[in-house]
């Protein structure tokens, strides 16, 4: 199995860097190629802040590069469920934190939209302190 990085998914995604994009891409053609959920996380970030896409634009890509045969993720269930709820309005790396805390009674937030947004999600309540 092998590992990539947040620069990689940025290349891939955003084809800006014809050489390293190309090599992303054959990377990414092995087989067990494992990303992480920090990498997904900050490639979210970087393609939002420093490439302004859309997030219904991040959320179709990491649909598809998630779905690849050959992409292990960490816990499957947890990405997909973040992606699910990134979907529907909620900031990715709040919807990573919130999807991973499920097991927990209450995830505490002094972020009043993550409080609101997160509202009917999952069966973890989420409330300010």
């Amino acid at each position: 199995m092998n590992g990539v990085d947040t620069n990689v998914i940025v290349r891939l995604l955003t084809g800006d860097e014809p050489a390293q994009s190309e090599k992303a891409r054959a990377i990414l053609r092995k087989p067990d190629m494992f990303l992480p959920d920090t990498v997904m996380m900050e490639s979210e970030w970087v393609l939002r802040h420093a490439y302004g896409f859309e997030p219904a634009a991040i959320h179709e890509a990491f649909i598809r590069l998630c779905g690849l045969p050959n992409i292990i993720l960490p816990n499957p269930h947890r990405m997909l469920t973040a992606l699910q709820w990134y979907a529907a309005g909620m900031d990715f790396a709040d919807a990573l934190h919130l999807a991973a805390s499920q097991a927990c009674g209450t995830f505490y937030s002094f972020d009043r939209k993550l409080v609101r947004k997160a509202a009917g999600r999952g069966q973890c309540a989420v409330k300010e302190p």
